[in-house]
This record gives C-alpha cells, structure tokens and sequence, in this order.
C-alpha cells in the first residue's frame, strides 16, 4: 500500500458487536475480521511506516519545502497508526500488524537512503507521489466495499486527507513549491 494514510476521528460508529460495549470485554475472545479487512489494516500500517521513515530522511536531507511536507506527514501518518491501533483494541480485532517494511517498500527506503542531493529530492518526490497515488486508490477501495463499518467510515473521513496529501506531494516535483500547503485538519 502504500504511501497512505491518516486521521481517525476518533467518531466510531456503532455496529451490532460495538453496540454491544464502547470497547472490548476483558478477556472476551477476538473478534475474527475478513482478509479483506486484515489486508487493508495491514497495508495501513506498511503505509505509514514508509511515510513516516521516509519524512525522518527528508528531514535530514530534503529541499525546505520537503521539510514542511514531511513534518505534516509525521504527526498525519503518526495520527493514522495511532487511530488504527486504537479501533484494534477497542473492538479486539484479530489481526496481525506488521512493524517492519514489507521488502518492496523496504527497497523504496533503501534507495531513497542512497541519494543525496537533487537526486534524493527528485526521488523523495517521486516516491511520494506514487505511494500517496497508492493510499488513495486503496482508501477509496475500502470506504466503497470495506465489510467492517467502523473501518469503512474511517477509510471514507481519511480520503480527502490522502487526496490532499497526494497534491502536496505532487508539488513537491512540480518544481514551484515553494512552500506546501498544511493538510485539512482532522474530522
């Protein structure tokens, strides 16, 4: 997935077992979700750990209007992985989710690593852009077809977050960023 991401609002519909209690029984089992639903939860957290691990490198490296843009996807992305964690606590999701890079986003890092410079500038721009092209095309997937409600509205208020996300990342190559404008504040 990739490059996707961000904002619980923290407004969490009720569905027949949230009806049931506001957060998760103590010792009540899991609560068995669709490989669909697991696929997405997991492709969120890939996402926002390449966000968040490629922003720490454009802190260090990036143009000034790369700074500005990976300061809004770390506290965004930090947003996302928090909010979703908190959905899989609440209503004790049986999922597994992953704390390491898969190896195709793990080999964007490493090469994005491996630039200094105006390479690194053109790169960073270029992965974002297609990792915010990915996260929006799978948060649209989701809010249209997701099977769990909760994480379906939640995919539905973070789209427009990504959409805004992937024009940000979009001026970034355009070479008139100058500055990059913030992203909507959270729903």
């Amino acid at each position: 997935m990739k490059g996707a991401i961000v904002l619980l609002s923290g407004m969490l519909l009720a569905t027949p077992v949230a009806a049931q209690s506001a957060a998760q029984a103590p010792g009540a089992p899991p609560v068995a979700i669709s490989s669909t639903t697991a696929g997405f939860i997991q492709q969120v957290a890939i996402s926002d750990l390449f966000e968040t691990a490629s922003a720490r490198l454009a802190l260090a490296r990036g143009t000034d209007a790369q700074k500005q843009f990976a300061n809004q996807m770390l506290q965004d992305h930090g947003k996302t992985s928090a909010d979703v964690r908190r959905l899989i606590a609440q209503r004790g999701l049986k999922v597994d989710v992953p704390s390491q890079l898969d190896a195709p986003h793990q080999a964007l890092l490493d090469k994005l690593n491996a630039t200094e410079g105006a390479a690194f500038a053109a790169t960073y721009a270029e992965q974002q852009v297609q990792a915010h092209q990915q996260a929006v095309t799978l948060f649209r997937g989701y809010a249209g077809n997701g099977d769990f409600p909760e994480l379906k509205q939640w995919a539905a208020q973070t789209l427009p977050v990504l959409e805004h996300h992937l024009q940000m990342a979009q001026q970034l190559g355009s070479g008139n960023a100058a500055t990059v404008g913030t992203s909507p504040a959270a729903k």
